[in-house]
């Protein structure tokens, strides 16, 4: 039997990997989706005793998601005392005006990973979750871009509003009893990212320079540091209450 059972998206890079190396401790079962595996995530999970099941899977490809969510939740075990969905995966592509997005393709891989992946697996979250008198919650790795326009991120803007709007009804379908759940904004992370951000076409991005200026002034945050705070928000005793929340009112 395990204490805490963790189910973490987009763990093998930035915040994700920071994150799975937090969880992986004794009495969690952690489960991963990211694109590839981590070999150094699993030979700490073996140091530390923790039962760690990586997958590899692209949930930009919906039926891929979708399987990989059923599999999952169906093999649950229904005696863990914590239940953990952490929706972390996501993308910024494309960068573009909103009058230069025609790429059809590489709209639809955003929009899948951003927000249709992340629905197909907390559906199926929830359903294998409901009756189980354990403490259950759903943390989605949302954005303030998804609150505040940007110019050149009208698909990240958009589905960063879709992640939040998703918390938003879940947290009305559950109520008071049911599982709860937080839309969390992480800040400005020292990830590829923005490194990507960075190298961006000032046509395509105008708010490039002001994301240099953070790298080159140090006022980028780490991606262990925000981790660790994402993860003490999610410990919270009042997690939930709030469904849209922004790790920074917490300084």
């Amino acid at each position: 039997m395990s204490d805490t059972i963790a189910i973490l998206t987009g763990a093998s890079r930035g915040i994700g990997a920071a994150m799975a190396r937090s969880l992986a401790k004794p009495g969690t079962r952690l489960i991963t989706l990211a694109r590839r595996e981590d070999p150094e995530l699993a030979a700490y999970a073996r140091s530390q005793d923790v039962q760690l099941e990586q997958l590899s899977v692209d949930l930009s490809d919906v039926q891929a998601a979708e399987s990989t969510a059923e599999r999952i939740c169906a093999a649950l075990p229904r005696d863990a005392k914590r239940y953990l969905l952490i929706n972390n995966a996501g993308t910024v592509h494309p960068v573009a005006r909103t009058d230069a997005l025609t790429d059809g393709a590489a709209i639809t891989a955003a929009v899948n990973l951003n927000i249709t992946a992340v629905m197909l697996l907390t559906a199926r979250f929830l359903a294998a979750v409901t009756g189980l008198q354990a403490d259950r919650r759903v943390l989605s790795i949302s954005s303030g871009a998804g609150r505040n326009p940007t110019a050149g991120w009208g698909v990240y803007c958009a589905t960063k509003a879709a992640l939040d709007m998703h918390a938003r009804v879940v947290k009305a379908e559950q109520g008071a009893d049911g599982v709860r759940i937080v839309a969390l904004a992480p800040g400005i992370v020292d990830t590829d990212m923005q490194a990507t951000l960075r190298a961006s076409d000032p046509a395509s991005f105008p708010a490039v320079a002001r994301f240099q200026d953070l790298h080159a002034t140090g006022k980028l945050t780490s991606p262990a540091h925000v981790a660790s705070r994402l993860l003490a928000y999610l410990d919270r005793e009042d997690f939930g209450t709030t469904e849209i929340d922004d790790i920074r009112n917490y300084d």
